[in-house]
C-alpha cells in the first residue's frame, strides 16, 4: 500500500437545495479493502455514484492514480479500471447468466468468442458456472449478487466498488461472500465496500470511512472507528458503547 489509487478531494454534491455530500475528502490505497459505512441517508450511495461517474460532483475533484477523472463519464471510468455493483442488483433478466457477464467482458474483449471465454472463467471464479445457461431472472437473491460481482469483475477492474453485497444473505452465504472478497483482493484488485452488516465488514476491511449527514465523521482502522465517540453516537448507538 503506497501512493493512493483513488483520491476524493473536497467533493460536494447538491441536488437542488439538498446537499448529499459536503466537502468529502478521502483516499483509497492500492491493494486495500476500504469500508464506507454510516447510517441511512449518510451519503454513501451518492459518493459511490460520484466515484463511478453516474453524475459529476457539484464541486471538488476525483483522481485516479493522479489523473483528474472528475468530468469523465462512467463508461470512460470503466475503461480505466473502475467497476461497481449496485445496492439493488441490476441484471438483464431475459438474458442468460453468461450473457449478463459477457456485457462486462466486452469492455476488454471486443470479439464475442473471447468475451464468452472470459465470462465463463469469471463465472467459475464466483461459483456460478453451473448457472451459466439459466435466465438471470431465475437466480435467487444471493446468486444475483454474485452475478453483479461477476459482471463487474469481467471488466478486469483495478478498483471495485461493492454496494451492500452482503445484505440479505444468511450467515453461511455471507461467509462465502467474505471469502470471495478476500480472493478478489488477493488477485490485486482494490476494493471499496458499502456495508451495513457490521459483524461482516469490520473484520474484513483494512480501514473504514464513516459518513454522517454527507460529511466524513471518522476515518481509521476498524478498531479506532468503533471506539470513536462520534461514530457511537451517530451510528452504532449507546448499546454498542456499553458492550
Amino acid at each position: 500500500m503506497s501512493a493512493p489509487l483513488l483520491e476524493v478531494r473536497d467533493v460536494t454534491r447538491r441536488f437542488g437545495g439538498l446537499v448529499a455530500n459536503s466537502h468529502v475528502s478521502m483516499e483509497v490505497r492500492q491493494g486495500e479493502i476500504l469500508g464506507l459505512i454510516g447510517p441511512n441517508g449518510a451519503g454513501k450511495s451518492t459518493l459511490f455514484n460520484l466515484i463511478a461517474g453516474a453524475f459529476p460532483p457539484s464541486a471538488g475533484q476525483i483522481l485516479l492514480e493522479g489523473r483528474d477523472i472528475t468530468t469523465l463519464p462512467g463508461t470512460a471510468r470503466c475503461g480505466l479500471g473502475i467497476a461497481r455493483t449496485f445496492q439493488v442488483p441490476r441484471s438483464f433478466d431475459s438474458m442468460t447468466v453468461l450473457e449478463n457477464v459477457m456485457v462486462g467482458a466486452f469492455v476488454r474483449h471486443p470479439r464475442a468468442h473471447a468475451a464468452q471465454a472470459a465470462a465463463l472463467e469469471t463465472l467459475d471464479y464466483v461459483g456460478l458456472a453451473a448457472r451459466a445457461g439459466a435466465p438471470a431472472g431465475e437466480l435467487t437473491p444471493p446468486e444475483k449478487r454474485r452475478l453483479e460481482m461477476a459482471r463487474a469483475l469481467a471488466t478486469r477492474p483495478r478498483l471495485l466498488l461493492l454496494d451492500e453485497v452482503m445484505t440479505g444473505l444468511t450467515p453461511s452465504e455471507a461467509q462465502k461472500g467474505v471469502e470471495l472478497v478476500r480472493r478478489v483482493r488477493e488477485a490485486g484488485v482494490t476494493i471499496v465496500m458499502v456495508e451495513h452488516v457490521m459483524e461482516v465488514v469490520m473484520p474484513l476491511v483494512d480501514r473504514a470511512v464513516v459518513l454522517h449527514l454527507g460529511e466524513v465523521l471518522a476515518e481509521g482502522s476498524p478498531q479506532q472507528v468503533v471506539r470513536d465517540d462520534g461514530v457511537i453516537t451517530a451510528y452504532l448507538g449507546e448499546r454498542h458503547r456499553a458492550a
